[in-house]
This record gives C-alpha cells, structure tokens and sequence, in this order.
C-alpha cells in the first residue's frame, strides 16, 4: 500500500525511486445547489504517474477532472499543480491537455489544422508549427492523414488526432475523459495499450477518467476508486484488485463472491457450519457479529484438497458453464443450497478431475485470499 509519508512529502520513493510531487488536491468539495458532486477530496499526484479515476456513474469522477482543469470551480478546497496555487485561475492559464470522449475536433479544419489549433494562438512560426504536427501525427500513427477532415476517419483516427492537438502545447499534465468509451471492443484495446506506451515515451503526468474497471488495471500506475463524491480507496491495480478496502470496491472491481458468515474469535469466521481461518482478515471482530466473506472465484483452490485439508468446504456443483478459457462453476456448500459460490475452473482441471454438474467436491479458500467486512 502506499506509505503514509507519501502523503505529506514533496518527494515520496516508490521502489526505490523518487517521485516528485505534482498535483496536490485539498479538501476538494463542488455542489450544485443542494447536490454535493465531489466531497472532501485529498489526493496527491506525483511526476510522470498514470492516475485513473474510476467509479460508477455519477461518483463524481468527471467533476473531479473538470474541477482540476477548472471548467469547474470548486465551492472549497485547494489544487496546487507543481507548486502552484491553481484553484481559481481560469482554464487558459493552467498547464493542462484534455481529451474528451466526444473527440470535440473541429469538422471545418483538416486533421493538421485540429492539431495546430493552439499552436496558431499562441502566435508560433508556421514553420515551427508545421514541424510540431508533423512530429505529432508522426507520434499518434497518423503521418499522411493531415490533409484529411474529421468525418473521413474512423472513431479511433479521431481520437489519435484529439490527443495529438492535447499534446501540442507539451502540457504538464494530461486529462482524458473516458476518451475510449464511444469505441468498439477492438479499438479501444489497441488505443489503450498505445496511450499508455505514449504516455511512458512522453513522460507526461496522465489522470484518465473511466468507468471500465479492465481500462483501469491494464492502464493505471494508481486507481483512485471514487463512489458518491467520495475517495474509497487509493492504490495500484494489484492493491485495488487483491486488497480492497470496502465491499464497494470489493464489489465493483472485478467478479466477487460475497458469503454470510459470523466471527468466532481468534480471526476465524463461521461459514455454512465451517470455521474458516482468515489470517488478519476478522482481527478485532467480536465473537457473534455478522460479517460478509468475500473471495475472488479464481482464488478458491480444489487441486490436491481433501477433508483434512485447512479451510475445506464440501460443496455441490450446481451448474458448469463454458467461457471458453475456463469453466465458471456455481456451487453449494452442503446443506445451505440458497448459498451460491462461483468458482473459476481451468478447462485442464475439469478434464483432469472430471468435474460434473451434481457431483459433490471439496474446495478450499486460502486464508491469505479471504477478505472480511463487518455488515452494515
């Protein structure tokens, strides 16, 4: 998890590298009358990282966005970006690039002339202006496309030319809101990867706004999980996904399953009539309260498990159903049949151990896996 120094220092060390910090937001709240959009906000970004805002709609993601590139001003709170106080300059003199999902390129200018837009109003030589978008097509994949108008591209052409006119001012900071969400499957996973690789080649400190959860892991350096205007948990994609911090964020991110269970003391839990073990998981829970076990369907074990086996649960496997890659199998502990497990089988074990729907097995839950919230 993050170092809780990371949070006060200037410079902060991650794997042994430094990382200067960059945009510091405090206490950031923005209502809309009676609605609080955003509420209470801290973060801290460093040089150089690939931030991803992610939560459902409505969370309060874009405002966040929109309020660090000031197209939203903030009813409290601070914004700082490398050093400087930004919170009520206007959009026009913060060091930002932004690319919006609708592309918003100008469809009256070619694909050169998108590009050199801010170039233009800054006054630069068109020499000079000629050479940056030359070297920014060149960037984005699109060298001979500069004679062209936006309609006579596709969805992704589109996008690759509003992130070279992002990237012609050489911004500090680049803001991308879900940029990818208006394009097929395909599209958006080439763009993705060849943002990212972009990203690492400019160095360009990068806060990109989505609801896909897949767009976030492959992406993020750091997920900031947003949900009702408020920070749930802050950390990488392995963090996020391994160990979240809450049942929202257990729940949004990823396949959960979510089991009834009691603490019994001593960080064991009671579930299905099985005390289960749970490393550090239920510490400090009082015997008797209710709790919810959370497990992730690829992490419960079967290969190699007997009755003597720790954390053993002797299940019915209801129902198999074939994802291609693997099997997703729903199962019953015995005697709890309203209780439903889902559990990810690789196509070699079910071939190996020959598993059916009706047959009875043993699974196993690694306690190093388990995560336990108290229920509300």
């Amino acid at each position: 998890m993050e170092r809780e120094d990371a949070l006060t220092d200037p410079v902060a060390t991650s794997g042994g590298e430094q990382r200067k910090l960059y945009l510091k937001i405090e206490n950031l709240t923005k209502k809309f009358g009676d609605f609080t959009a955003v509420e209470n906000v801290s973060l801290e970004v460093y040089e150089n990282e690939f931030i991803c805002f992610l939560g459902p709609s409505g969370c309060g993601k874009t405002t966040l966005l929109r309020s660090i590139a000031g197209l939203e001003i903030q009813t409290s709170g601070r914004i700082e970006q490398a050093g400087r106080d930004i919170s009520a300059m206007p959009p026009a003199q913060r060091d930002f690039g932004i690319v919006f999902q609708s592309y918003a390129l100008f469809p009256n200018l070619t694909v050169a002339k998108n590009v050199a837009y801010g170039l233009e109003n800054i006054k630069m030589e068109k020499s000079a202006i000629a050479a940056r978008v030359d070297e920014l097509l060149e960037l984005v994949g699109m060298p001979e496309q500069g004679i062209k108008y936006p309609a006579q591209l596709s969805g992704g052409e589109q996008q690759r030319v509003a992130l070279a006119r992002a990237l012609a001012m050489s911004p500090g900071l680049l803001l991308l809101d879900e940029p990818l969400s208006a394009l097929d499957a395909k599209v958006r996973m080439r763009l993705r990867h060849e943002i990212k690789q972009l990203q690492q080649q400019l160095g360009v400190t990068t806060i990109l706004v989505t609801h896909d959860q897949e767009e976030a892991l492959t992406m993020a350096d750091r997920i900031v999980v947003l949900d009702a205007g408020i920070i749930q948990q802050v950390g990488t994609p392995i963090e996020i996904y391994r160990y979240p911090e809450s049942a929202f964020v257990a729940n949004f991110v990823g396949i959960m399953n979510f089991l009834p269970a009691v603490a019994v003391g001593n960080g064991n839990v009671r579930l299905a009539g099985v005390d289960l073990a749970t490393g550090t998981a239920a510490d400090g829970l009082a015997e008797g309260t209710a709790v919810t076990v959370c497990v992730r369907p690829e992490d419960i074990a079967t290969r190699g498990i007997d009755a003597t086996s720790p954390n053993t649960i002797e299940v019915k496997v209801n129902d198999l159903e074939f994802l291609g890659s693997f099997y997703r199998a729903e199962l019953s502990p015995k005697g709890e049949r309203d209780m439903v497990i889902q559990s990810d089988f690789s196509i070699n074990l079910v071939n190996d151990i020959g598993i059916e729907e009706g047959q009875s097995m043993i699974i196993a839950f690694p306690e190093e896996k388990l995560r336990v919230f108290k229920d509300a």
